[in-house]
This record gives structure tokens, sequence and C-alpha cells, in this order.
């Protein structure tokens, strides 16, 4: 017995003695990364980073060249934390500096490599054309959106199907179309803080049709105005956060009955939304998870509305990724309820971007897009598909088409001593085509 002990004994020892042996000092580390780098064996030197940092070891020169390595295999959000890394140890390097900034760049961090910009040296300032403030991107956008059923809904004799009484009041908004115009601007305000616009003008057509003792139909028209302003800024190292505001208002004339039937008369009406919310998100390598809350008043209707996301980028970086996120809003009781459920993404396929998303649940007066998207139509819609492509023009310019597919359902209303009593619900599908151009100083 006392025999197999010290034969598992000196085996042990042997074993620890050889492991010893093959534990890498700093020299040697340094002299292997320096030679793969400059054969440009990339797979092979993250191959032996990686082993290394398993015995504990980590350094300047190793974060860097781990970082170029990933950088030159286009994963670039891999490759930002470890230029992040060194970074941290040593500002001084320009070539450092570089490839810290372009791997954000090429990360879609273009508000974080602006702010670490700040402190790179003059000539490379001048080299990527930083300024402390500059204005950063405009864009013009329009577009038409149609109900195909409209001629349909408008002969369809609702207030005959729902048998309305003779003293009872029965009414319907038909949807026939609408177009806007909407331009954006985006402006660095400092490093690390940018400044987002817009302004949308919307003109929406749409027939009334009332039975009041007897049947009336008028064509009205829907003006309305959108102006939205959004900070983006970076807390700590890359922390973001993003408050807006987005007011809308407009006016229109509706006919609406007087106090006996057979009698009408025409208001003009005038109206005002607002949206307040915040986004909150951050970077973790391959994946940026975040949330938002949204405070809204619309239709003279308040609640809030919250979501959560995650953005995930398989490729490790911006030529392919894709995003879930999940809404929940409050009800009039102000109770918390799962609302939608959201999946969008994109992909880069040679100089061509497609970005397509999808919406599912109960969307009625719903915010996406971080309080810039405003479902504010009469009645819900419980699905919605979008789709956009985008077609750059030398490194400045860039024409995008997008296409959107939207279920609508609404009611034909019947009131009762001006009490909701009863409604028909009736559904169609709204088709929106826009076009746009958006040029990057």
């Amino acid at each position: 017995m006392s025999k197999r002990i010290g034969i598992t004994g000196l085996l042990l020892l042997f074993l620890f003695v050889a492991s010893a042996q093959k534990k890498l000092n700093y020299i040697e580390v340094d002299k292997k990364t320096y030679e793969l780098h400059h054969q440009q064996k990339w797979e092979e030197l993250i191959e032996f980073s990686a082993k290394v940092r398993k015995q504990g070891m980590d350094f300047f020169y190793l974060q860097a060249r781990t970082g170029i390595a990933y950088y030159n295999l286009k994963k670039y959000r891999i490759a930002s934390g470890y230029f992040l890394k060194a970074w941290e140890n040593d500002q001084s390097f320009e070539w450092l500096q570089e490839y810290l900034y372009f791997s954000l760049i090429y990360s879609g961090r273009s508000v974080e490599a602006s702010k670490y910009a700040a402190n790179f040296t003059v000539a490379l300032k001048q080299k990527i054309l930083f300024e402390n403030m500059k204005p950063l991107h405009i864009a013009f956008e329009f577009g038409y959106s149609f109900n195909p059923d409209f001629e349909e809904q408008i002969n369809s004799n609702h207030h005959e199907d729902i048998e309305i009484g003779d003293n009872d009041y029965g009414e319907a908004f038909y949807l026939k179309n609408y177009h806007f115009e909407s331009i954006d601007y985006s402006h660095q305000i400092a490093p690390g803080i940018n400044l987002n616009h817009n302004f949308t003008y919307i003109r929406t057509n749409r027939e009334e049709q009332i039975y009041w003792g007897s049947f009336r139909s008028d064509l009205i028209n829907v003006n309305q105005f959108q102006y939205y302003i959004s900070p983006v800024l970076v807390l700590g190292e890359k922390l973001y956060i993003s408050p807006s505001l987005n007011t809308m208002w407009g006016n229109s004339t509706i006919v609406l009955g007087d106090s006996d039937p057979y009698d009408f008369y025409v208001e003009k009406i005038k109206f005002l939304d607002l949206i307040f919310s915040t986004s909150i998100w951050s970077h973790f390598g391959n994946f940026s998870p975040g949330a938002e809350i949204n405070f809204a008043n619309i239709y003279d209707e308040g609640f809030t509305q919250f979501s959560g996301w995650v953005t995930v980028y398989p490729l490790s970086n911006t030529n392919l990724y894709f995003t879930p996120r999940v809404y929940f809003k409050t009800d009039t009781e102000g109770n918390i309820n799962y609302n939608t459920f959201g999946l969008s993404g994109g992909a880069q396929l040679g100089p061509v971007h497609f970005y397509g998303q999808y919406l599912t649940g109960d969307m009625k007066n719903f915010i996406e897009s971080a309080g810039y998207v405003i479902a504010n139509f009469p009645g819900r819609s419980e699905q919605k598909f979008s789709g956009s492509i985008y077609f750059p023009k030398d490194k400045r310019y860039r024409f995008v088409l997008r296409y959107i597919n939207q279920d609508i359902t609404e009611k034909y209303q019947v009131y009762a001593d001006q009490v909701p009593e009863h409604s028909l619900e009736y559904n169609y599908t709204k088709h929106t085509l826009t076009g746009g151009i958006s040029w990057n100083f």
C-alpha cells in the first residue's frame, strides 16, 4: 500500500512540475503575440490569447493585439471591449485611439466614440474630422397610406346592420387615405451628447357617416403636426440614456347631431397629445439590453407604457442583428398588463441594408421607437409588419423605401342619450408606402 502511495505521489509531483514548466511568462507571451500579429494569423492569436488569460496573465499589448485580431475579422463589438481595456492602461498611443474609435463606430456606438475622441491627439482629430459641436444628419421622408376597403365600407350601410332606433345616434369615421411629410435633423452638442429633432405634418382624409333620424355623410380632413425632440447621451463608460418629448397637435371639422333628430351642425375641434419617454441601454459584447418607460396622454386618456428588449449581434457587428421586445401597459385601474410583443432586425447585403419589424398585441394608443412612432388613430391594431430597404449613394447620401402593412379594427358606435350603447366592429388593412433621402454631414 505504501508503495502505491509513493508512486501516486511521484506521479502527481511530475504532473505539477510539468504543468509549471508549461506556464508562460510575460516575455514569451509578448514575443509570441507580436509574431502572430506581424504574420496576421488572427485566429491563432485569439486562441493563444485566451490560453494566456486562463493562466491569469493580461497586459496592455495582449489586450491591444487581441482587439486588433478581432477587428481584422470584422468582429468590432468584441474588439472594442479589448481596446477599451487597453485604453484604461495607456491612452497615449494614436494607433490605439484610431482602432478604438472605428471599432465603436462600426459597432453602432457613435455617440460613445465621440466621447472618447475628445481625448485623442490633434492629428487624429483632424483625420476623423472631430468637432465638439457639429451637424450629423438630415433626412426627408414622404409617405402615403390608404385603405383598399374604403369604397366597400362607406357603402356597407352599417347603420342598417346594427339596427339603430329612431332616437339613437350612430356614428363612424372611415379612413380613406393620408399623406405625410417629415424632416429629421440630428446634431452633436458636445462629445458624447447628440440631439435629435423631427417635425412631421400628416393630412388624413376620412368619411364621417352619421345616422340621427336621417343619414348624412361628409368627407372630413384632419391636420396633424408633430414635433419630437430627444437627446442621447453616454453616462460613465457605456450607459446610454435618452429622454424624449413628442408633442402632437392638430385640428379638424366634424359634423355632430344637435339636440333633436334630423338636426346637424359643424364643429371645429382641436387636439393635443403628449408623450414623454425615457430609454436606457448599454452594451455587453454582442448583446445590448435596454428598457423604456412612456408617460402619455392621447385622446384625453392618460396611461403608462413599459418595454424591455435585448439586441443581439451574432456576427459581432452591425451586418446582422435582431431585437425581441416586450411591451406592458397600465389599464384604466392602473394595473400593469402584458400588451405587445415585437421582433425587429436588420441585415447588410453588400451595399444594401434591410430592416424589418413585426408587432403583435393590443395596439390601441400604442407607443414604439422611443416615443417617436405613435398609434393615436381611432380603433386598435393587433398586427403590424414593416420592411425598409436602404440604398447608399457615395458616402454621405442614402435612400430608403418602406412598406408597412397594419390591420385596423374600428367601430360603428351607437349612442342612446349620449351614452355608448352598442357598436359594430369592422376591419381593414392599412397599406403605407414611403420614400426618403438622408444626408450625413
